[in-house]
């Protein structure tokens, strides 16, 4: 299993956001660097990942409603690609649990609008 730890604190605006994930998942050069483009890549790629994304909230920080967007993008693909796994992980989770989380209440929660 290819394991590929993403960070939230990189993903700055859309455009870097796009280009970092380009880089650190080996995208192909004609992904189209927007959200369908990545689902379409993760939940159809059968190569066995993990992913791990630390710092989520500096992607909502960062870039608002579209990183919760991007957050669920992720999530979505995993729960839809038996050969992709997603841990989201928050410095509350190291903090309590020292453990990873694959979803975070204060995501879901600004997500939804809360």
């Amino acid at each position: 299993m290819i394991e590929i730890k993403l960070n939230g604190s990189k993903m700055k605006d859309k455009e870097t956001a796009h280009e970092y994930l380009k880089r650190k998942l080996s995208l192909p050069d004609y992904y189209g660097k927007n959200l369908d483009a990545l689902w379409d890549l993760l939940s159809t790629d059968t190569s066995p990942k993990r992913i791990t994304i630390k710092n989520p909230e500096m992607i909502i920080i960062n870039l608002g409603t579209y990183g919760g967007s991007l957050l669920d993008t992720f999530r979505e693909a995993a729960d839809e690609n038996e050969f992709l796994d997603v841990d989201i992980e928050s410095e509350a989770d190291h903090l309590n649990t020292g453990k990873t989380s694959k979803s975070d209440n204060w995501v879901d929660n600004y997500s939804k609008g809360e």
